[in-house]
C-alpha cells in the first residue's frame, strides 16, 4: 500500500531513527512520478510542489557534496553526505570517496560497498579498479577472491591467470595462448604472465608464426616485426620475405623467388597478390593467373584472394575484367563483390547487367526493399516481366507497403500513398512502474539532471542490459521518453526491433528552436529534423570518433567557420549547447541547399561526406543519372545510407507535423545527376 503522507509526521515523532527510511521513500516516491502516468500517480504522492522541491534541494547538495570533495574540503563534504539519506547518487558520493582512498583501503571496506551495490555499474567500476590495486600490491589470493569474468578487461584476465599460477594452480598457464595469439598487442599489465609462460616453454616457433601471420593481416605491423624476430632459422627467413612483400608487394613480380610449394610460402604470396590488387588490380590479375597455375592453394584462402581481386577491379572501373574472373569462381555469391557490380552496371544504366546480377544474389537479399525495387526498375526499363516473380507494377505495390526509403520510392513511382504503419507499444503500467522504481533507472535520471551525461548513459545501458524481454525495453523506451531522454527512448525501442511507434522513435523535440532556425534560414523544419533524427538521434551530447559534436554533429572547424559567416559569436563548447548547435547546424544546410540549387539529397550528401567529395560524384558520373541511380550509387556506404534515410525521415516528420510531403520534390525527382 502507498505511504500516506499524513502518517509521515507520526512516524517522524515516534521513530526519530526511522528519518533515513522515510526520507528515501519520500525521495523513491518523488523520482517515479515522472515515469508513472499521472492518473496512477495520483495517490502516490504527498504534493507535488513538496516533492519537486525535496528533489531540487537534494541535487544542489549532492553537486555541493562532489565540489567539497574535489577540493578535499572533509568536514563539508561529509555534512553535506549526511542530509542525503536515501538519495540515489549517494552511491556515486561514496565510490568517489572510496577510489580517493583505494591504494590504502583494507579489503573489508570495498567488499562493504561492492556488496551494498551489487550487480551495479559503480561495483562492476570500483572492482575493477580494486583488482588493479591488489595487482599492485601481489595481494593474489584477495585478487583471486575479488576477481569476476564479467567484469574483467583483457588486463584483468591475463593477471587471473597470472595470481592463479604464483598461488600455485598448475594448469593456468595452459589458457594463456588464447590471450597472446591475437592479431594487436596486449596491454603491458600482460606481459608478467606472457614472460611466464614463455619460460614455461609454451610459445612455441608455430604458434609465433601464427601470430606473425594474424599481425600481418590485421595490419599490426610494429607487431609483426616484433614477432619476426622472436623465430628462427628458415622462419625468420620467410618471415622478413613477407614483410618485404608487405611494404613492397610489387615483390611478388619476382617469381623466382617464390617457387617453393608449401603452406608458408603459399601465405605470402597470396599477401602479396592481395596487397598488389589494392595498389594496381590489373597487374595484381596477371601476376594472380600465374601463381594461380603454379602454386596449390587450399579452396578457401584461393576464393579470398579471387573475390578482393574482383572487388578491387570494380573499384578501379575494370568490370569486364572482374566478370571474367567471376566467371572461375564455381557457385559465385560474395554478396559484397555482386554489390559492387550491381552498382556499376547503375552507373552504366546497363540494366540487362543489373537484372543478372541481381540474379546471382543470395535468395535472401534478392528478396530485400533495396534488391526488390530495382529489380522492378530493371524490369521495366528492359521492357520484360519476371517469371519467378510478377510484373515491374506488382513489386512496386508489394514495395510501396513499407515504411521506409524504397518503400516510399516504389508508392512515388506508381501514384500511391505513403504507409506509415503508426502503431504505439504499450507496457503495462506495473513494469513501467517497477523499471521506474530501478536503482539504476533512478540514478540514471539523476545523474542527467545534474549534467553527468556520460555516467547517466553509462547506468541506463548497464540497466538494460540485465533486461530479458523486449517487454522491458519497451517499458524503458516510455519512461525515458517521460523524462524528454529521446535518444535513450529511441535506442530502447530499436534494442525491443519494435520500429512502429512513430511518436517514441521520430519525437519532436526542440521544437523551438528547429522552427525558428527553420524560420530564420527559409529551410524546412522537416529537413532539420530529419538530419538531427539521423545524426544524432537527439543525443544532445554525441561526440562521434571523428571530433563532430552536439545535436546536428557539426565538426568544430565547421562550426566556427559556419558562425563566422552568420555572423554569430562561436566557442566549441556552443555545439553542446542544443539550441546553439541548431542554429549552426541549420545554417549549414541552408549553405549546401544554396549550393545545390535547393536539391535535399545533394545537400545532405554534402553534409555528411563534405561538398567537395560531392562535387567530385556529381563530375564523373559517366553520364547523367536518374535521382534514385545517383543515390544509389553514392560510392560510400555510410553516405549512401545517410541520404536514403534523411529523405525517408523527411516524410515521417511530414507525418509527425499533420502534412504529407512527397519524398523528392518535382526538380529532385526529374532532374539528372
Amino acid at each position: 500500500m502507498p505511504l500516506r503522507p499524513e502518517l509521515l509526521s507520526p512516524l517522524q515523532r515516534l521513530r526519530p531513527n526511522l528519518q533515513p527510511v522515510i526520507s528515501s521513500l519520500r525521495l523513491l516516491i518523488c523520482t517515479t512520478l515522472l515515469a508513472t502516468p499521472l492518473a496512477q500517480a495520483g495517490n502516490l504522492l504527498p504534493a507535488a510542489d513538496d516533492s519537486h522541491d525535496l528533489l531540487n534541494s537534494q541535487r544542489q547538495i549532492y553537486l555541493e557534496a562532489r565540489e567539497a570533495q574535489r577540493h578535499g574540503q572533509r568536514q563539508k563534504y561529509r555534512q553535506l553526505r549526511e542530509r542525503l539519506h536515501g538519495y540515489p547518487l549517494t552511491a556515486y558520493l561514496d565510490y568517489y570517496d572510496l577510489r580517493r582512498q583505494l591504494s590504502r583501503l583494507p579489503s573489508e571496506e570495498v567488499g562493504e560497498f561492492l556488496a551494498q551495490q551489487d550487480n551495479s555499474y559503480l561495483a562492476d567500476r570500483l572492482r575493477r579498479a580494486w583488482l588493479d590495486q591488489l595487482a599492485e600490491r601481489e595481494l593474489w589470493q584477495d585478487y583471486i577472491a575479488f576477481y569476476r569474468p564479467e567484469v574483467a578487461n583483457t588486463a584483468l584476465q591475463c593477471r587471473w591467470i597470472q595470481a592463479r599460477h604464483l598461488t600455485g594452480d598448475s594448469t593456468a598457464l595452459a589458457e594463456t595462448a588464447p590471450l597472446w595469439n591475437v592479431d594487436y598487442s596486449q596491454p603491458k599489465d600482460c606481459d608478467p604472465l606472457f614472460s611466464l609462460w614463455t619460460n614455461a616453454g609454451y610459445r612455441t616457433q608455430e604458434i609465433v608464426w601464427e601470430r606473425f601471420n594474424k599481425a600481418l593481416q590485421g595490419r599490426s605491423s610494429q607487431l609483426a616485426r616484433y614477432l619476426a624476430r622472436q623465430l628462427e632459422g628458415e622462419n625468420q627467413q620467410l618471415a622478413e620475405l613477407h614483410l618485404e612483400v608487405d611494404r613492397h608487394p610489387q615483390r611478388i613480380l619476382q617469381q623466382q623467388q617464390f617457387q617453393p610449394q608449401n603452406q608458408a610460402m603459399q601465405s605470402i604470396i597470396l599477401h602479396g597478390v592481395q596487397r598488389l590488387a589494392h595498389r594496381d588490380p590489373v597487374k595484381a590479375l596477371n601476376q594472380w593467373g600465374l601463381y594461380d597455375a603454379q602454386q596449390l592453394f587450399d579452396d578457401q584462402p584461393r576464393r579470398e584472394t579471387q573475390e578482393l581481386l574482383a572487388i578491387e577491379l570494380v573499384k578501379d572501373g575494370y568490370t569486364r575484367e572482374a566478370d571474367s574472373l567471376l566467371q572461375q569462381i564455381p557457385g559465385f555469391s560474395n554478396l559484397q563483390v555482386t554489390e559492387f557490380l550491381i552498382r556499376d552496371s547503375l552507373k552504366q544504366q546497363d540494366w540487362q547487367k543489373v537484372y543478372q546480377y541481381i540474379r546471382q544474389l543470395p535468395d535472401d537479399e534478392q528478396s530485400s526493399e533495396r534488391w526488390l525495387y530495382w529489380r522492378a526498375r530493371a524490369l521495366e526499363t528492359l521492357g520484360e516481366q519476371d517469371g519467378d516473380l510478377m510484373r515491374p507494377q506488382d513489386i512496386y505495390t508489394q514495395l510501396a507497403l513499407e515504411r521506409s526509403f524504397y518503400g516510399f520510392m516504389a508508392a512515388d513511382h506508381i501514384g500511391n500513398q505513403y504507409r506509415l504503419g503508426d502503431v504505439p507499444a504499450t507496457a503495462a503500467p506495473e513494469l513501467l512502474l517497477r523499471i521506474a522504481s530501478e536503482p539504476a533507472s533512478q540514478r540514471a535520471r539523476e545523474l542527467r539532471a545534474v549534467g553527468d551525461i556520460t555516467n547517466a548513459s553509462r547506468e541506463w545501458l548497464d540497466l538494460s542490459s540485465r533486461f530479458t524481454s523486449e517487454e522491458e525495453h519497451i517499458a524503458a523506451a516510455q519512461l525515458a521518453n517521460q523524462w524528454g531522454w529521446h535518444h535513450k527512448s529511441i535506442t530502447s525501442l530499436a534494442t525491443a526491433r519494435y520500429w512502429d511507434d512513430l511518436r517514441l522513435r521520430f519525437p519532436l523535440a526542440h521544437q523551438q528552436p528547429i522552427f525558428k532556425a527553420a524560420d530564420d534560414n527559409q529551410v524546412s523544419p522537416l529537413l532539420l529534423y530529419a538530419i538531427t533524427r539521423q545524426e544524432s538521434a537527439f543525443a544532445e551530447h554525441a561526440r562521434s570518433p571523428a571530433g563532430a559534436m552536439g545535436l546536428m554533429q557539426l565538426m568544430p572547424a565547421t562550426a566556427q567557420e559556419t558562425a563566422r559567416k552568420a555572423g554569430l559569436p562561436y566557442s566549441k563548447s556552443d555545439l553542446m549547447v542544443p539550441d546553439k548547435n541548431i542554429s549552426l547546424g541549420s545554417f549549414y544546410i541552408t549553405e549546401m541547399l544554396q549550393r545545390y540549387q535547393g536539391n535535399r539529397f545533394l545537400a545532405a550528401a554534402a553534409y555528411n561526406a563534405g561538398p567537395h567529395r560531392v562535387d567530385r560524384w556529381l563530375r564523373n558520373s559517366a553520364s547523367a543519372l536518374p535521382a534514385d541511380v545517383w543515390i544509389e550509387t553514392i560510392p560510400f556506404r555510410e553516405t549512401r545510407r545517410y541520404v536514403q534515410n534523411v529523405l525517408a525521415y523527411s516524410v515521417i516528420y511530414g507525418y509527425r507535423t499533420g502534412t504529407t510531403p512527397t519524398m523528392l520534390n518535382p526538380v529532385e525527382h526529374d532532374q539528372n545527376f
